[in-house]
Parts: C-alpha cells; structure tokens; sequence
C-alpha cells in the first residue's frame, strides 16, 4: 500500500508535488525538484 505526500520547498513554503511512498516507511522524504515560484532548483521536504 502506498501512501500520497506533498512536497514543499523550504525558501518559498509553496506545495508545489504531490508524490507516493511506501506505508511502513518512517524517516521523511527529500527530493531536489525544481520550484517555479523561486526559478531554481531546491531540496523539497515531505510535509506533516
């Protein structure tokens, strides 16, 4: 089973992704995805 999380960038704080991970899993997710709102490249973090 998967579960469906949003990704936010630290500069802006704007939701810009939705993804999935696994249901067991704990630690958060942290992907680089680029941000439309800053024009560049950051370390987006799974939201609460």
């Amino acid at each position: 089973m998967r579960k469906k999380v949003i990704l936010i960038c630290p500069e802006c704080l704007s939701r810009n992704y939705t993804t999935t991970k696994k249901e067991g899993a704990t630690e958060r997710l942290e992907l680089m995805k680029y941000c439309p709102h800053c024009n560049k490249q950051t370390l987006h973090k799974e939201s609460k």
